[in-house]
Formats: C-alpha cells, structure tokens, sequence
C-alpha cells in the first residue's frame, strides 16, 4: 500500500542513522542468501535462511506477514517481476535468475533492498538486461538533488534502460520509507524532468528500478494475488536501494557490498 498520506515525513539525522542500521542488515541478509543461490535450491530453503539470518542479528522480517505475505523474502524467479512467495515448488536451475527483495525492522526503523543473482551462467543478453537495471539504479540515485523533482529520477532510470531496448514496468514504483515500509512519496521508474514532489533534506525513499527483457506489460497471478510475472514470459530484473537526502544529495542506506563480496565480482 504506497503513499497512505500525501505528506513527506522528513527524517532527522538520528533517524537516518537508525533507517542506516536497518538497510545495513539488509544489505548483511542479501549477502547472506547469496552464498546459498544455486541449482537444486528452492526459494524456500532461501527464505528460511533471510528468516533466521535477520532474527539472529535482532530484528524482525519486515515483509513477513505484511498484507498477509507469507514469507520473509520476495523471491522472483525469470519471468517474475516482484513479489514471489517462497516455495518448496520452486527449484533453482542453471541459467535462471532470481530477484531477492528483504526487508527488516530494526529499532523501530525500516530496511528494504533487492538484488537480482544469476544461477550459475546465464544467457549474454539476460547478463546485459542484470547489469543494465543495476547501473540505471545508480543513475537514478545519481539523479537526487535537492530542489529537484521524483520525476527526475524516474526520467533518469526510463532513458537509461529504454536505450538499451528494454522496458520498465509502470505498475510497481519505489516509495517513502521509515518507521513504515511503504510511505509516501511514491518513487516511479519512468517519467518527465522536473515534475512530481520536490526533493528535500531529510527524503527517505527506495529507488527500485524494474526492467524487463521484452515488454513492460506485466499479469498478476489470480490464484496467489501476490506474484506479478511479465505478459510475454521473458525476464525481469529488480535492484533496489534505499537512500537518504543527506547534505543536498542521496546517501545509499543499503548496500550491495556484502553481495559483491559473496559474488567476488561487481557486474554480470
């Protein structure tokens, strides 16, 4: 449920510096799923362990019952674009990829991050389409002034991707973030320069790009109500960060260094 009250709760410093601990864990959670990602392993063996990971370190799974969401990661698979529920059922196999989405709850403050693996080799132009949806997450950051607009994010990530022939989902943005996952504003992956709310010192929010292989038209799965695959059956890519507008510009809250060390690389 994105953007409940259309008012921007602006965070102190103190709070950023617990929203930091929190998307740290996250980052920790990612890293932590990662070293598990391989062919025979299901998606609910990796929930399992971002369950017991994220308890351990003592915080709660922020998905986790949200809306009535089974479990404590999304879990994507190929075609699945955002918001797979774990499941015995799904296996991994080599040349699959998988969107992980974690978030936690920590001091009262909220995480939320999401990194897409490979399994094992996968094809050249579904490595592109990863490297891509990742480095237009970092245009999208780079993007963040203040007195600029959320439309200049979005303008930044759409332009990116759409050069490189692929598409980006219109139905699912990034959002506010803090004591609640989803806050306003919401955070779209495509629009016009200049226009949508003003960037403040203080904006909390999670940029998460979602590109897709072929077309941007994405189903939702009627028997879960949860799982939103792409129409036309080809794959999807997911990042996300959460970031903080910190001294005029965006401070990344999250962090995909944990993961690049389980990888040992930084691209596909």
């Amino acid at each position: 449920m994105l953007g409940r009250h259309n008012h921007i709760n602006l965070k102190t410093r103190e709070q950023i510096d617990l929203l930091y601990q929190a998307n740290q864990l996250v980052g920790r959670t990612l890293a932590e799923v990662g070293k598990h990602i391989a062919p025979g392993v299901t998606t609910k063996q990796l929930d399992a362990i971002a369950h017991d990971f994220i308890m351990d370190h003592g915080a709660v799974p922020a998905f986790l019952g949200y809306d009535g969401f089974p479990g404590s990661i999304c879990a994507s698979v190929n075609e699945v674009v955002v918001h797979g529920i774990p499941s015995d059922d799904v296996v991994l196999k080599e040349g699959d990829v998988i969107s992980v989405d974690c978030g936690t709850i920590l001091n009262g403050f909220t995480g939320d991050s999401a990194f897409t693996f490979p399994v094992g080799e996968v094809d050249a132009r579904v490595r592109h389409l990863l490297n891509t949806t990742m480095e237009a997450l970092q245009k999208g950051i780079d993007a963040v002034h203040v007195g600029r607009r959320i439309g200049d994010i979005g303008h930044a990530v759409q332009t990116y991707c759409e050069r490189e022939n692929f598409s980006v989902v219109r139905e699912f943005v990034g959002h506010g973030i803090g004591r609640e996952m989803h806050e306003y504003p919401d955070v779209p992956n495509y629009g016009r320069r200049g226009t949508g709310p003003v960037i403040e010192e203080g904006l909390c929010i999670c940029i998460e790009p979602m590109i897709n292989l072929g077309s941007k038209n994405v189903v939702i799965d009627d028997e879960d109500g949860w799982t939103v695959r792409t129409k036309d059956g080809k794959p999807s890519a997911h990042y996300e960060h959460c970031i903080a507008v910190v001294d005029g510009r965006a401070k990344i809250m999250s962090s995909f260094e944990f993961v690049f060390d389980v990888l040992g690389k930084r691209s596909f």
